[in-house]
């Protein structure tokens, strides 16, 4: 009875604190530094709960911009920029920490929490909580480096497929991939190998009686690029390529790319800021599935490209831009050109605004198959067909008010109010 008893007469009865318990607890945390951390979890404000989670930049004595950018093994590198302003203006670190491909979520969350409270600690010493830091290091460090036996090679290979039905429509898919990345200071070489088909069966009754349509796709390619660095803005390489597409009408396609680029800033401010621009010279041979709108079987292609890329992430949003132009020689006006970008702006304090999209005007469609297309390959998108641009957009708005503090970190009855937990198996 004493079970049922007790939870009711906390209800009522709430445990009392003393006045002086109260009054420290609530000094400390206006004392407490303000941080902005856009992508503060739950978890990163259960582990660190000696700040205050500010909802405006403006208000914070510290953001944090968050980045980050796919390593050769397959795991992550993870940026942190800490910048100071109003009483901790003129301060700023930056940290960074990697995953494996394998880690797990909580491994990987334990990274973030580790790294971030070493970036927050110099800033916690200059406020009246510093007194209550403790730095430790636990583990033994040893005197060498192990070598790594693969020489910084990393493989990876998967296998997927479903397949889906009712009683008029039957859709199966499988794919496969196969890659090798060995990423160095001074060499990027990545290899892939990748094979997909699909099929799909649509039956359809009518007064005439039945009829089935079978549609498929296929495709088939393997990738290979070579990079050396030259200095810390330029580079040089070159990739090839090997592929059949049904989609595309190749039968068999080869091609090889030499390629240069040139970064304004430099390439270990990448996860910062980038502005690179890339030519690209290169030879394909294309033996087609079905004689094109040219009449062509067969064709040796020679091309070029040029490409430009921005990015860049402040603490008014951040902007990614991209610009790509290719033709082939034997007539310039089989181009391509292409325009994507996407702009996330923080207007003031609680509205952001973002804007995104891409269009391409195209003019390169060499490998068309000649005569018509069947409709059931046009509805299921299994061929190519002829335009001359293609575009998409998006747009966000949000707004937010209220109290600027956001620490308190409540999973009670699931996701309402913003608590809640999401389990992922890795």
């Amino acid at each position: 009875m004493k079970r049922f008893i007790l939870p009711f007469f906390l209800l009522f009865f709430p445990p009392v604190y003393s006045q002086e318990t109260v009054t420290r607890s609530d000094t400390l945390r206006k004392d407490a530094l303000n941080i902005f951390m856009q992508e503060a979890t739950d978890y990163i404000r259960r582990e660190i709960p000696y700040v205050n989670y500010v909802r405006d930049i403006h208000d914070a004595g510290v953001y944090i911009i968050s980045a980050f950018q796919r390593t050769g093994s397959g795991g992550g590198e993870y940026t942190y920029y800490l910048v100071g302003q109003n009483e901790y203006a003129g301060m700023s670190d930056t940290l960074s920490f990697v995953t494996t491909p394998d880690e797990t979520t909580e491994g990987r969350r334990e990274k973030e929490v580790a790294t971030l409270k070493m970036g927050l600690t110099r800033y916690v010493a200059r406020t009246p909580l510093a007194k209550y830091l403790k730095i430790t290091f636990s583990e033994p460090l040893s005197e060498t480096v192990s070598t790594d036996k693969w020489d910084s090679w990393v493989f990876k290979g998967s296998i997927n497929g479903f397949l889906d039905g009712q009683k008029t429509y039957k859709s199966s898919y499988v794919s496969g991939n196969f890659s090798g990345n060995r990423i160095t200071k001074d060499w990027k070489i990545n290899l892939s190998a990748r094979y997909s088909y699909s099929q799909d069966k649509i039956t359809i009754e009518d007064t005439t009686g039945i009829t089935e349509i079978f549609s498929y796709n296929s495709s088939k390619s393997f990738n290979g690029l070579l990079v050396k660095s030259i200095s810390d803005h330029w580079s040089v390489g070159g990739s090839v390529l090997m592929g059949a597409s049904s989609f595309s009408n190749e039968k068999i396609m080869t091609g090889i790319m030499p390629a240069i680029e040139y970064d304004l800033f430099p390439y270990s401010e990448s996860t910062r800021r980038q502005l690179r621009l890339l030519y690209r010279i290169g030879f394909n041979h294309v033996n087609y599935i079905d004689s094109t709108i040219y009449n062509k079987l067969e064709e040796n292609l020679w091309h070029h490209s040029v490409s430009a890329a921005y990015e860049v992430i402040q603490k008014w949003g951040s902007i990614d831009l991209n610009m790509d132009f290719s033709n082939y020689f034997h007539d310039w006006s089989k181009n391509n050109l292409s325009l994507s970008g996407f702009l996330n702006l923080r207007i003031t304090k609680g509205l952001n605004v973002n804007f995104g999209g891409g269009a391409s005007l195209i003019h390169d469609q060499i490998g068309l198959v000649k005569g018509d297309v069947a409709t059931e390959e046009i509805l299921l998108r299994r061929k190519e067909l002829a335009t001359q641009y293609q575009y998409l957009t998006s747009f966000g708005l949000t707004y937010t008010f209220g109290s600027i503090y956001n620490n308190v970190v409540n999973p009670r009855f699931g996701n309402s109010g913003g608590g809640g937990m999401t389990i992922i198996m890795n």
